[in-house]
């Protein structure tokens, strides 16, 4: 009777904990501002087009500020906060790569004249990101809402949490797994490289002397490998930029993927999710089916950056609504 009354227990609480989790996703909607906000899409769209209007580039930018808000502490801005060294923004992905922050202080702006004290930067990250993606080609979809906004930005567990272009496809793929991602987000969300720009010093480690080999990394395919070779030498500049999805720079397609096919992805990570031992059982036959159907890619992203913007939120009464984005409230 013990035993069965300690299972009856287990069992409530496993429930319990489900349909706490479940709670918190089920607060998050994509009317959360219908009343409160109603003008709310129209601003955030007109700010975004005007930034991607002055820089192309932005669209990229903003996306992956969403990206790694959303892997650290969840989807809660702590990756906009200001602060000393031991912020977010001073984690290796983000130190001096990371970027739109005036862009995200500009909406922040017209929406506080609009709607003042109401729409979280959280929501702001999430809503110009799908813009971005939208602007640039891409596919939309409905944005949850109703995310509120973290107190704590951490340089450490940003530094735990973000994939990197020089990790292992193992590696990679606990990251995603970590924060309640699959495989297919994997594959599908590094389809997000398919627009934006990439430093020398995020790839010349496969140019020369891969992985102590003293000899190029043979996956990259020979004319780009020259290429590439001469743009970023060795010794040379490691913040020059080029082009993550080469021959389609700015246009939000599949181009991407048949890059990877072709032995042309930027990026360590890029290309492993096609050409590494691992991906043959993992991930290469994803990067094949996006390559051939471009529909596929586009409903697969865009369900995986749901997902992504699920991840652990702040709601109700935890967090608060910040007025500055860079800053916790007083």
């Amino acid at each position: 009777m013990m035993r069965s009354s300690n299972n009856f227990k287990g069992y409530s609480l496993l429930m319990i904990s489900l349909l706490l989790c479940l709670g918190v996703r089920s607060q998050l909607t994509t009317d959360f501002y219908a009343k409160t906000c109603p003008t709310l899409s129209s601003i955030v769209r007109k700010q975004v087009l005007s930034a991607i209007k002055t820089e192309t580039r932005m669209a990229a930018s903003l996306l992956r500020l969403h990206f790694h808000d959303c892997f650290v502490n969840g989807c809660d801005a702590s990756v906009l906060l200001d602060g000393d060294n031991t912020t977010e923004k001073f984690a290796l992905g983000n130190i001096n790569s990371a970027r739109g922050f005036q862009v995200v202080d500009a909406i922040k702006s017209a929406v506080e004249s609009s709607c003042s004290g109401v729409v979280s930067c959280a929501d702001i990250l999430a809503i110009a990101a799908r813009d971005s993606v939208l602007l640039s080609g891409g596919p939309t979809w409905r944005v949850v809402l109703g995310r509120r906004d973290g107190t704590v930005s951490s340089a450490t567990q940003a530094n735990a949490a973000l994939p990197s272009p020089f990790e292992s496809l193992d590696a990679i793929i606990q990251k995603f797994t970590n924060v309640g991602l699959n495989i297919t987000d994997v594959v599908s969300l590094s389809g997000g490289h398919t627009i934006g720009l990439a430093k020398c010093g995020t790839f010349n480690n496969r140019l020369f002397n891969f992985s102590g080999t003293g000899a190029p990394d043979s996956t990259l395919e020979a004319s780009m490998l020259a290429d590439l070779q001469s743009f970023c030498p060795v010794n040379g500049d490691s913040n020059r930029f080029t082009a993550l999805d080469r021959n389609s720079t700015d246009l939000f397609d599949n181009h991407y993927f048949k890059n990877l096919v072709d032995g042309k992805g930027l990026l360590g990570s890029d290309q492993i999710l096609y050409s590494s031992d691992l991906a043959v059982s993992t991930t290469k036959s994803l990067v094949e089916s996006y390559y051939k159907d471009s529909k596929l890619f586009f409903t697969d992203f865009a369900n995986s950056m749901i997902k992504m913007g699920n991840i652990s939120p702040l709601t109700g009464s935890n967090g608060e609504i910040r007025k500055n984005c860079r800053a916790v409230n007083s």
